[in-house]
């Protein structure tokens, strides 16, 4: 706001010694090659694991507003791992997460996640712990050739698709008042116990013979 009427004119110094506070990043490109360097080092580490680490589960994010979104959860459950024929001290070792305080709210959910778990052991290449003695379910001296480690995400996660879309509202959707029904609702569920109670009474009352008096 600019000063007004006859008075000493503002010759506030604010910017003395800006150079204290201005904070630089010449090390930006250096950060971005030692980070760079680092996840070089760690696929190498882990080869031939996948980069991206373990399988995670498919579940719904929370909150009405975003429950019809889903994300990367923590682990399977262990009724997921059973259903998939996947024993629960095995999972981690063959690169399977597992949580076991999650639960299956749902059918759907869980039959989901069984499906993900089937896909992912149907591609799945394992090496033996030794060469020379290869155990039951590891894979052949073949596949393990062809074998290359994966960079990117472990079986991505693609959002639904819904397949509603936009029409005319009918007739019959406009004779009906969605304020009057959840009203009605709620007034069913408040009364439900007085409507028993006089109900209860009035069923006594014809069994023994007793009229009202009208007021």
């Amino acid at each position: 706001m600019a000063p007004k009427h006859n008075n000493m004119v503002f010759d506030s110094h604010f910017h003395k010694d800006w150079q204290r506070y201005v904070k630089t990043w010449f090390n930006q490109a250096g950060k971005k090659k030692r980070r760079r360097t680092k996840r070089l080092e760690k696929a190498k580490a882990i080869a031939p694991r996948p980069v991206a680490g373990l399988l995670r589960p498919v579940v719904h994010c929370q909150t009405i507003r975003y429950n019809a979104r889903v994300r990367a959860g923590r682990g399977f459950t262990l009724d997921e791992l059973k259903a998939a024929g996947i024993n629960r001290k095995q999972a981690l070792s063959i690169g399977i997460a597992v949580d076991h305080r999650r639960k299956n709210r749902s059918q759907e959910s869980l039959q989901a996640n069984v499906l993900r778990l089937k896909e992912y052991k149907s591609r799945l290449i394992l090496f033996p712990r030794k060469a020379s003695k290869p155990k039951k379910g590891d894979s052949t001296q073949a596949e393990i050739d062809v074998a290359t480690q994966l960079t990117g995400p472990v079986l991505p996660i693609v959002q639904p698709k819904s397949d509603t879309t936009a029409r005319v509202i009918t007739d019959e959707e406009k004779k009906q008042s969605a304020f009057q029904t959840m009203r009605m609702y709620r007034a069913n569920v408040r009364l439900v116990g007085v409507r028993e109670k006089r109900a209860k009474e009035a069923a006594e009352d014809d069994g023994l013979g007793v009229k009202k008096k009208k007021k």
